[in-house]
């Protein structure tokens, strides 16, 4: 009786072993998915004063007219969280440009060869690639004080970019990265 009971206790600490092991590989692959952001801002500037704002009167992404729509969409949406307006004569206005990019996958599995006998051994390992280069997407926001022509912040996104998303998964796409970016907004001093 005693031998069964020790058996279900070592099965179910297996069990809990492999899911505890299952959640770190989520939580791995989705910490490398996160969007990189850096920031940069006028230290001079009062954020305070602004409160409205309008795309750069010459706004263009650099992506498709399709994803530049999304793109504003989900500016819009972020912007009114922060509590900003649109408006004809505004306080800022924002810029958003973009630029694709494709690094070589950091992925490879790795073989070795090693033997060796009494006081000596010899080792060869080598790595191969797995998977083709991966398609990054660069996001620039500007934020430029009408007033002054001049720029006030800017948050800078690297993120993983798949060309073969869906409609709704790009949307989806850059309304994380814009709401993400704009977290830092305004600057603490």
């Amino acid at each position: 009786m005693a031998d069964i009971k020790q058996e279900a206790e070592a099965s179910n600490t297996s069990t809990n072993m492999k899911i505890v092991k299952l959640l770190f590989l989520c939580l791995l692959f989705a910490a490398c998915n996160t969007p990189k952001i850096a920031y940069d801002y006028d230290q001079n500037a009062n954020f305070s004063n602004y409160s409205t704002y309008a795309l750069f009167p010459e706004f263009h992404s650099g992506l498709s007219q399709l994803d530049e729509q999304r793109i504003v969409r989900a500016l819009d949406n972020a912007m009114e969280q922060k509590g900003f307006s649109n408006a004809d004569n505004p306080g800022i206005f924002v810029n958003v440009y973009t630029e694709k990019f494709q690094e070589e996958s950091n992925n490879s599995v790795g073989v070795g060869i090693g033997g060796g006998g009494g006081n000596m051994g010899v080792g060869v390992s080598g790595g191969i690639p797995i998977g083709g280069p991966e398609t990054f997407l660069r996001m620039t926001i500007d934020f430029i004080d009408r007033e002054k022509d001049s720029l006030v912040w800017q948050a800078i996104i690297d993120t993983k970019f798949d060309p073969n998303l869906s409609p709704e998964e790009r949307q989806a796409l850059f309304s994380k990265i814009i709401k993400r970016a704009l977290e830092a907004y305004p600057p603490e001093k």
